[in-house]
């Protein structure tokens, strides 16, 4: 049984792991926290997932100050006799208390290991939990002396506490992202761990090889994201010049990882191109329209909906013709955030199953939360889960 701490949207991280796993083996534990039932979990895989950690204890207390006497108790007796330095932070979620709280657990833990000559050095918590990127750089979670407990309490009021099994490497997403040759801000840069996620949520898990089709793919982001994790890649693209992009960028990837990878990118228009090879799953990003600084007027928003909405439909009606029945697909839409902070969807959203598709039903989320955005972003990317009917 592991733990997965959710991310910034976790809507989509709890889709993600239901796609992989399985509805019934995701539970909620608390808004930012699940549990999952499975037998090994890579976080490396998983673009929702910042945190997550094997459970060692399931415990029937609520309160933090009976919780870290459990915790010191255990780990001073664990630890006693270790050979060597041990570098530990502590994270709590869902408890009602400061960061000098969870710190004081820490420091009472290395005044017990003194007694026994075991040196600990503790990560200062200037939060309740420690974030993701404090512990990747503290390498947490990744050997045996380097340990983070992940502490959560759930709705129901009992706590588990898990050994962290790693962070997001952040370090390794900023370089594909940041050091590609290629990127072009004006057609948008989808972010390497939502291309990872729509990757996940379009393929279920399913092991290589498979190859996933984004028929817009840009400057090749879930074509790079597909590679890494083992599949054969297909994209196209309306614009010679994004073509051009994805060769070099999906090039370079090559080079730096010293690997061959199966991919093929050409040139086409998604609406009526004729793709030429099999197609197994299907992830990408489609047009969102036009970008806006602030919200447009009612007849400004109706006119770019109209558009996009004619071109995505004529998009799902092309590729309905291609795809087999059972096909897995998974796209981003525009959705448009408005000054009352209300989305507005487009009108294919109602009307799937009229092109040949229907949506996934979720266990623990609704279609409708899957939505990708920043504070004061007025487009919005809406993650659409379908399947080829």
């Amino acid at each position: 049984m592991y733990i997965a701490i959710l991310g910034r949207q976790p809507a989509l991280g709890i889709a993600e792991l239901e796609r992989v796993f399985g509805g019934k083996s995701v539970k909620p534990l608390y808004n930012q926290a699940v549990s999952i039932d499975c037998e090994e979990f890579d976080i490396q895989r998983f673009g929702g997932v910042p945190k997550a950690g094997k459970v060692i204890a399931e415990l029937q207390i609520s309160s933090w100050h009976q919780v870290s006497q459990k915790i010191v108790q255990y780990y001073a007796n664990e630890w006693s006799s270790f050979d060597g330095k041990i570098t530990v932070g502590i994270s709590a979620y869902n408890f009602n208390i400061d960061a000098r709280e969870v710190q004081k657990t820490g420091i009472i833990l290395k005044q017990k290991l003194k007694k026994y000559n075991t040196s600990l050095r503790l990560v200062p918590n200037p939060e309740p939990s420690l974030n993701s990127a404090t512990s990747h750089h503290n390498k947490l979670g990744l050997s045996k002396n380097k340990v983070e407990l992940l502490v959560v309490k759930t709705d129901n009021n009992k706590v588990i506490i898990a050994e962290s099994t790693g962070a997001q490497n952040i370090t390794a997403y900023a370089k594909r992202d940041q050091e590609r040759p290629k990127r072009d801000a004006f057609v948008g840069m989808l972010p390497p761990k939502l291309a990872q996620i729509m990757v996940n949520l379009a393929t279920c898990g399913a092991q290589p090889p498979m190859r996933i089709l984004d028929p817009f793919c840009g400057t090749g982001v879930v074509l790079q994201e597909a590679l890494l994790m083992g599949y054969c890649a297909y994209g196209t693209d309306l614009s010679a010049k994004m073509i051009e992009y994805s060769l070099e960028n999906l090039k370079w990837l090559s080079e730096v990882r010293r690997d061959k990878f199966d991919y093929k990118v050409k040139e086409g228009d998604a609406t009526k191109y004729q793709w030429q090879l099999q197609i197994d799953a299907v992830a990408g990003e489609t047009y969102l329209g036009q970008p806006f600084s602030a919200p447009p007027s009612p007849a400004k928003l109706e006119e770019v909906m109209k558009n996009c909405n004619h071109i995505i439909t004529e998009f799902l009606k092309n590729l309905g013709s291609q795809i087999q029945p059972g096909t897995p697909v998974c796209i981003a839409i525009p959705s448009w955030c408005g000054k009352d902070g209300k989305f507005t969807h487009l009108p294919l959203v109602a009307t799937i199953a009229r092109f040949g598709y229907k949506p996934h039903e979720f266990m623990n989320v609704s279609q409708n939360d899957l939505l990708y955005y920043r504070e004061g972003q007025v487009v919005a990317r809406e993650i659409l889960v379908l399947t080829r009917i």
